[in-house]
């Protein structure tokens, strides 16, 4: 779901702002990295154990606010502290949307949990089927968005956005979308023990 919070002016994240907040988290490049990604698990962990619906969506969002204000001359002392206080007035805001509620547990389908007899193997033989469906376009940009690890990954997708001429968040978007629509395929293929060697 592309923009969980309203904006109240446009503005796209860019590679000189990204690496600006970068530096701010430390002026080694791969500490830096490993930083940013530590901070975004715990803004997910924050939203998610608060029942927030979309935790990644809006982990991004308070950090793009964060990133924006770094990019504006601002600079926090304390960037990982400063970041959890934007997280908590974007959940407050996101609170406020009244289209975004939790579902009770009556209205939800039974969700297929995989067979415990189902081996690793078969799990993985039904993924790749799964990602063979996909379009060409969705399958190389989901497979580029997630090789690598910490500054590697970054930086990838960084390139990956521009190549695509979209916003990093855009990206995010698009790779939670495709990831979303795999993550069906699977559990329906489990379900039905639908299993056919790749």
């Amino acid at each position: 779901m592309d923009g969980v919070l309203p904006q109240k002016l446009k503005w796209e994240l860019t590679g000189e702002a990204f690496a600006r907040f970068l530096a701010c988290l430390n002026k080694d490049a791969e500490r830096a990295g490993a930083s940013y990604e530590s901070i975004r698990l715990a803004l997910i962990k924050f939203f998610d154990w608060r029942g927030a619906l979309f935790p990644e969506e809006l982990a991004d969002e308070s950090l793009n606010r964060v990133i924006r204000k770094i990019a504006e001359g601002d600079t926090p002392r304390d960037v990982q502290t400063y970041c959890h206080g934007v997280a908590r007035m974007v959940l407050l805001e996101s609170l406020k949307r009244p289209d975004i509620r939790r579902a009770d547990i009556e209205e939800l389908d039974q969700v297929a949990a995989p067979k415990p007899d189902a081996e690793p193997d078969e799990r993985l033989a039904r993924f790749e089927r799964c990602l063979r469906e996909l379009s060409a376009e969705s399958r190389q940009l989901i497979l580029q968005y997630y090789q690598d690890e910490r500054r590697l990954k970054i930086n990838n997708r960084l390139s990956l956005a521009e190549k695509l001429g979209i916003p990093l968040n855009a990206l995010r978007s698009r790779a939670q979308r495709i990831r979303d629509k795999l993550e069906e395929c699977v559990t329906r293929r489990l379900k039905k023990n639908d299993f056919r060697p790749a």
